[in-house]
């Protein structure tokens, strides 16, 4: 393990050696902890044993691939993860998105963009210091600003980082129609996609209906906007 104690500490998973290597050296001499594992089962024993921040994950490995290690890691944590990937279909993407994966970075990529990357899904992550605005109310469900806490008639509802990251803008913005372009340059999103499949998965988790939705809403030729309940 590399770096200081106080840093971010990443986990790095990728079965190739020498970019396993090349990442924890650059990542670590850029501000951050970083353990690397081979495998996902390497990876699983790591995370027994301590916490992570960020997990990094490669999509091809032998055995076990990332997509499946961040389907069971998704089933019991919300912490980001970022998947590295040399496939390029956008289907690969989405069904990475829709299991719980907060962003994708093809390869080959330049070590600097995966540094905004990793920086961008920390602040997502990071607690967000707010104003004297109160709970925000969309039926039976009640998102309180503070702590980023998602409740449905009483009782809690889990966020993905990336989940938790919108809904704080949208509740923030109330009223206020975003484009896919600008929630993906607000989010540090690459993919104008991603933001369809993050709504798609917050309507499921406020509306009633989330095929009719009253509070997370679609506005024809320009975006997405929240309308809670007034009072």
């Amino acid at each position: 393990m590399t770096g200081s104690f106080d840093d971010p500490h990443l986990a790095v998973v990728d079965d190739d050696e020498r970019l396993r290597a090349l990442l924890t050296r650059y990542l670590s001499s850029n501000g951050f902890r970083v353990s690397a594992a081979r495998d996902a089962a390497e990876a699983r024993a790591l995370m027994k044993s301590m916490a992570f921040d960020l997990l990094i994950l490669d999509v091809m490995m032998p055995g076990e691939s990332g997509l499946d290690l961040a389907k069971s890691v998704r089933a019991g944590s919300q912490v980001p993860i970022l998947m590295l990937t040399a496939r390029g279909e956008p289907e690969d993407r989405i069904k990475g998105l829709e299991l719980g994966v907060d962003d994708y970075l093809p390869k080959p990529f330049e070590p600097r963009e995966l540094l905004l990357r990793v920086s961008a899904l920390l602040r997502r992550t990071a607690p967000v210091q707010r104003g004297a605005a109160g709970p925000v109310k969309m039926g039976a469900a009640l998102y309180d600003p503070d702590g980023s806490r998602l409740t449905k008639s009483g009782k809690p509802v889990k966020l993905t980082s990336a989940e938790a990251a919108l809904l704080q803008l949208f509740a923030a913005n109330a009223g206020h129609a975003f484009s896919r372009s600008d929630l993906c340059a607000r989010l540090g999103v690459s993919l104008e996609r991603s933001i369809d499949v993050q709504v798609t998965r917050l309507r499921r988790k406020i509306e009633d209906d989330p095929k009719l939705p009253l509070y997370l809403q679609t506005v024809r030729g320009v975006g997405y906007v929240l309308v809670p309940d007034r009072g």
